[in-house]
């Protein structure tokens, strides 16, 4: 599909409310003007938003994730906790207190159980596994010379499920494996998938990418994209980027709840 076709909307818009639930937009722009001129933009089209490193250190950033809580919106904390355990479960106790959503964490087994002590109320805990701009040859350079991107990907999630986080960050790609690890165990686990570029989007960094529609299709609880929607492609506005994405998700999810 071209990228014309793809972003040109229907002219009867369809309904969405089931793919706005998994929709995660990433606020990664320079300024708060600049994330809060977004979230304004997808007022009643996008309800969860990511707020990750590139924001973090901007002026009024903490202000700003109060705002967004304030005015209902869904806040997924995409700060990556990587620190000793005590650390972690403190970090954690404020995102819980704050209100945010999701958060995510890194490290070791002991990091995850003491994030794990840590949660309390709506929050919920993702391990991130391989980022998706990694390939084989990254995480054999990182030392993991004897797994393949995907056996890695299942032993942080395994690690994960044995500590009792609530879901992991990986490719889509993944994701059928590892709601298949979690069922054989009796349990669940959710599945964030970033890396998602619609076709006709460049790739930009992302070596593990996957559409809207095939990541659904894998088995993906929620999809986080930024620059397919910040900077879409011929120019277009953000909500209308937006609006053609969660329309692919919603066409797949209604077609994998038929099968």
């Amino acid at each position: 599909m071209s990228a014309a076709s793809y972003y040109e909307l229907s002219a009867d818009i369809m309904p969405i409310e089931q793919a706005k639930e998994k929709l995660i937009v990433a606020l990664d722009v320079e300024s708060v003007a600049a994330a809060r001129e977004l979230v304004d933009t997808l007022e009643g089209l996008v309800d969860f938003f990511k707020v990750g490193l590139v924001l973090q250190l901007a002026s009024g950033a903490q202000s700003f994730i109060e705002e967004l809580l304030g005015r209902g919106k869904r806040v997924f904390l995409d700060y990556k906790f990587h620190d000793i355990p005590e650390t972690v479960k403190v970090a954690v106790e404020r995102a819980a207190k704050l209100g945010v959503e999701f958060v995510t964490i890194h490290g070791s087994s002991k990091v995850m159980r003491a994030a794990v002590q840590g949660r309390s109320g709506k929050l919920k805990l993702f391990t991130v596994t391989v980022l998706t701009s990694m390939d084989e040859d990254d995480i054999h350079e990182m030392g993991y010379t004897d797994h393949s991107v995907e056996q890695l990907v299942v032993f942080r999630a395994q690690k994960a499920l044995d500590a009792g986080c609530d879901g992991v960050i990986s490719s889509a790609r993944e994701a059928k494996e590892i709601k298949k690890l979690a069922t054989d165990r009796g349990k669940s686990l959710l599945v964030i998938t970033p890396g998602i570029r619609p076709d006709g989007s460049p790739e930009d960094d992302q070596k593990r990418r996957m559409s809207p529609r095939e990541a659904i299709e894998a088995g993906a609880d929620y999809l986080v994209l930024g620059r397919p929607i910040i900077h879409p492609e011929l120019h277009i506005g953000p909500r209308e980027a937006a609006q053609a994405i969660l329309e692919e998700m919603q066409e797949a999810l209604e077609a994998k709840a038929k099968t």
